[in-house]
């Protein structure tokens, strides 16, 4: 069997955004930010940082934001705004929306040199609205009630895509294997289609590997998938504005879901 490629560095910008959330005491995974008091909301999972996969990914995705608009819910520290920043266009701009003073103000600081970006304090409910439309928004907190999720596709252009991590796989969320994922645009199960390499030297870019899922629309949630997890899939397969697949990370404990605007 041949050896799997060596990852691909990870970008500077990433790297010092790892080291503030460190010396801020921001989770780098959800285990870390279940293990404490992390500043979550009532109702809300504690936050914690974009996963290496989960940046990868959206760096593809801002590479192709020619003069576009990126915006972001949840900046925390800045880890998945620097994943974008290091790939997006010199035309391309990003707005990000933190609603903790501590951790806004460790991120506008870790970003100031870039002008293409800006670091919000505050409820994206109302911040981030008049600065859309977006060809690209990565929601990764706040907004988890069904009303306040529809109205996050209100937020993208046409052909805009939206993105949600800190998803539990369907087959790692307690079926033991018994439940087929969805494998056809009617849900009618089957085989998933694979991806490429964490490598990126397919066509589907970094922050997938060799036999990672990604199963295709129109999936709904397993009996067994924890009820946030329901809440985000009734979205993108459910919202008929959305053409959408999950994508199942390298570690298989974790996933996204990501649907284009199609109406």
């Amino acid at each position: 069997m041949d050896e799997l490629s060596p990852a691909p560095p990870v970008p500077q910008l990433v790297t010092q955004a790892y080291a503030l959330a460190r010396q801020v005491g921001f989770p780098l995974t959800r285990q870390e930010a279940e293990q404490g008091d992390h500043g979550a909301r009532p109702g809300l999972a504690s936050p914690s940082a974009s996963l290496p996969g989960v940046g990868r990914f959206l760096a593809v995705l801002a590479a192709g934001c020619h003069g576009g608009r990126i915006g972001e819910i949840g900046t925390g520290v800045g880890i998945g705004t620097a994943w974008m920043a290091g790939a997006m266009p010199a035309d391309c701009t990003l707005v990000t929306v933190e609603i903790d003073a501590r951790r806004a103000a460790a991120a506008a600081q870790l970003l100031a040199s870039d002008r293409r970006i800006r670091v919000l304090k505050g409820d994206a409910r109302e911040l981030l609205p008049p600065c859309g439309p977006f060809d690209l928004l990565f929601a990764d907190g706040g907004w988890r009630d069904p009303a306040g999720l529809s109205a996050l596709v209100d937020l993208l252009r046409i052909g805009g895509r939206l993105v949600m991590d800190d998803v539990t796989p369907q087959l790692a969320g307690g079926s033991g294997g018994s439940s087929p994922r969805a494998g056809t645009a009617g849900g009618s199960g089957g085989s998933s289609p694979r991806a490429s390499t964490a490598g990126g030297s397919g066509p589907s870019g970094p922050g997938v590997s060799p036999g990672s899922a990604v199963s295709p629309r129109a999936s709904t949630a397993s009996a067994d998938a924890p009820p946030q997890d329901d809440v985000k899939r009734a979205l993108f397969f459910g919202d008929p504005r959305l053409f959408s697949t999950e994508v199942v990370l390298p570690d298989l404990r974790n996933s996204l879901l990501v649907g284009t605007r199609i109406s």
